[in-house]
């Protein structure tokens, strides 16, 4: 590779691309439009005065007519002697235009006719009586009007302009693709080198390990004799896994703006094309263009556009053009003709649908998770988010990550941002920690509804259902701490909701589910005990719940009568539309979550019934207030009798002695929501 181009020479740039001939196209378009008008004003026959066949028929009768033609069998001209010529110009009125009326031996009237033979019939009836030398003789012509010019050359013209667009404009001007004769060529863009991506990897934060992956493939593309020398070969590719948001396309941009060497940057959709053919033959010339530039690196957004798995979901018999344009990409990254110096980069949130064929190494040699960031991770985001806003002195990005579980880097982007705005909207000079509280509030609940209506005794029962929420998280061992509940409606259906702030790991046990249940189900079982009625509030909370005892069931095999068995397909390709057990163990599933479920809400009921009191509480206050955070629970009902440490509480912890704490991160459904009502 090192051959083939210097790394260490700085990367020129590349000439300037000469405009295209626009100029021209628009003044050929602008000429054809006036000679459709040319030939159609030029060619306007005269305008007559139109009068009816009943006044032709008086004027014959009485000899005042000089001349008849019959025009194309549908017209008729009407040219009258000159001597009468003003009185009927009187009683007429004066058309617009009147280029023959007012002229002798020339036409002035006209008048339509169904058909020609009859009116030769009429005419010559009229005329029987009449002397030879005063009869008046019927002519023939045949005249090509406007509409005969545009049928003729129009239609023409249309054609021409129309072949023109197809050929010469189709699918937007200018550049590769531009043309329908340059349809298979590809759309990525180049970055070669130019200063057009200002990031960098310090505008990464909190993504480490993917960080250091990726710095190991451009410092091969900068300096491959380093590794060189020792055996090593370039890797083919890395692929970037990871949820929306998590920073997989920002690395790849960071990638752009380190590197220095030539950068393809495309997304998967630019294959697709409704065309046959079109998409290998893009792909086909993207690496053609990449070994022209190589040692370069090509980046692919949202790969699974193109790399699903082969066979899934076609029909038998039928022509897959997205199954070709993946062939033509396997053929290329590791085909028979193999190129060293290319680079292929992917990122993808779906990798459970790409194709086997395209995982293997050789093509991706390394697949990269970009996870969401744990609480270090989000520190080193929010500090990246900060640099650009005027904080006040309270804030602690140390304390912003512990409050923001389970967030992605564009999440809490997004709350740096609501923060920011919230506090210009309010005249502030700086950011203060209130501003990011209402701004979290907003990215986890929604907008608040402040012109939303509430009925009195609708907002009594949103109070007791999130109450049964907080106190049964507050009474159970292993639920997690609550920070704040609300009977504030946000969102779209949400007339409240509690947050938690759980701790963060990956594995739970089944005391720690149950427990979960429980503080789910303390919503609708507050209810129960208050009013002695439900109400439709509980919809997301029995979706989660339902959804959580077949989780236990069928998934991770913690049910005794069930046993150690898993009926979960996590590549999604095994059991398809089958179900891989029978009717039987089918109604013992159901029977198992029910019996579950039942068993949780009992111990929900019995444990709100014992507190009730405190349940009274901490509804009446949710009246007052609207807002309860932990201090208030804690003034309320005295702390928690099962006090745990946060994992912001061992962070810290950790610090003040010395330690370096590790700190695993929690990925599913960290930040608690309960919508307090939802309208059916």
């Amino acid at each position: 590779m090192a051959d083939n181009q210097d790394n260490n020479q700085p990367m020129q740039p590349r000439p300037s691309r000469k405009p295209s001939n626009n100029g021209f196209q628009g003044w050929l378009v602008v000429g054809l439009i006036i000679a459709l008008l040319s030939i159609f004003f030029l060619s306007k026959q005269r305008s007559l005065v139109p009068i009816k066949q009943q006044k032709f028929e008086e004027m014959l009768s009485n000899k005042e007519v000089k001349a008849v033609t019959i025009i194309n069998d549908r017209t008729v001209e009407v040219t009258v002697k000159s001597e009468f010529l003003k009185k009927y110009l009187k009683s007429i009125p004066e058309p617009s235009v009147l280029n023959g009326a007012g002229k002798e031996d020339v036409p002035q009237f006209e008048f339509p006719v169904i058909s020609a033979e009859v009116f030769k019939n009429d005419f010559d009836r009229l005329q029987a009586n009449t002397p030879k030398e005063d009869k008046v003789y019927l002519e023939s012509d045949s005249r090509a009007g406007p509409m005969d010019y545009f049928a003729n050359y129009g239609l023409l013209a249309l054609l021409a302009l129309s072949f023109y667009f197809l050929v010469f404009r189709m699918g937007g001007a200018g550049g590769p693709g531009g043309q329908i004769f340059n349809i298979g060529r590809s759309k990525a863009t180049l970055f070669d080198g130019d200063g057009k991506v200002k990031t960098t990897f310090n505008d990464v934060a909190g993504l480490d390990e993917a960080k250091e992956e990726i710095q190991e493939i451009v410092e091969f593309l900068k300096n491959p004799k380093k590794f060189t020398d020792l055996g090593g070969k370039i890797p083919k590719g890395a692929l970037l896994i990871g949820p929306p948001g998590t920073g997989k396309t920002l690395l790849a941009r960071a990638v752009a703006g380190e590197a220095s060497v030539p950068f393809f940057s495309l997304s998967g959709s630019d294959f697709v094309e409704m065309f046959v053919g079109v998409g290998a033959a893009r792909v086909r010339d993207l690496f053609k263009q990449a070994k022209e530039k190589a040692p370069c690196i090509i980046f692919i957004d949202e790969i699974d556009a193109v790399g699903r798995s082969r066979g899934r979901g076609s029909m038998p018999g039928a022509n897959d053009e997205r199954e070709n344009t993946l062939n033509s990409l396997l053929v290329e990254m590791d085909g028979f003709g193999t190129d060293s110096g290319i680079i292929i980069l992917a990122a993808t949130n779906r990798p459970d649908v790409l194709d086997s064929a395209l995982l293997r190494p050789g093509r991706f040699d390394r697949q990269i998770s970009v996870d969401k960031p744990d609480i270090i991770g989000r520190e080193a985001i929010f500090k990246v988010h900060l640099k650009p806003l005027k904080l006040s002195a309270d804030i602690d990005p140390k304390e912003l990550s512990a409050q923001t579980p389970g967030f992605a880097g564009a999440e809490i982007a997004n709350v740096c941002n609501e923060a920011a705005l919230i506090a210009a909207r309010r005249g502030k000079t700086a950011v203060d920690m209130k501003d990011f509280q209402e701004a979290m509030d907003r990215v986890i609940g929604g907008l608040e509804k402040k012109n939303k209506l509430i009925s009195p005794e609708e907002k009594k029962i949103v109070a007791y259902h999130e109450a049964g929420h907080a106190v049964a998280g507050w009474f159970l061992e292993h639920a997690e701490p609550l920070v704040k509940v609300t009977i504030v409606p946000r969102g779209i259906a949400a007339l409240g909701y509690a947050q938690y702030l759980p701790k963060e790991q990956y594995l739970y046990r089944t005391e720690q589910l149950m427990d979960e249940m429980c503080v789910t189900l303390g919503g609708r079982a507050a209810e129960d005990i208050i009013f002695g009625k439900i109400s439709t509030g509980a919809l997301s909370d029995l979706e989660r719940i339902t959804k959580l005892a077949y989780s236990i069931v069928t998934v991770y095999g913690m049910n005794e009568k069930l046993g150690n068995i898993s009926y979960h397909d996590s590549k999604g390709s095994e059991y398809n539309f089958n179900k891989p057990y029978s009717e039987q163990t089918a109604k013992e599933i159901d029977d198992e979550v029910r019996k579950l479920i039942a068993g949780a809400y009992k111990r929900t009921v019995d444990l709100l019934t014992e507190k009730r009191e405190q349940l009274e509480s901490i509804a009446q206050q949710l009246l007052q207030k609207e807002v309860l955070f932990q201090n208030d629970m804690v003034r309320m009902l005295g702390k928690r009798p099962f006090e745990s440490d946060t994992t912001y509480a061992q962070f810290m912890h950790g610090i003040q002695h010395g330690t370096n704490v590790k700190v695993e991160d929690k990925t599913d459904e960290e930040t608690k929501i309960e919508p307090a009502e939802e309208k059916v």
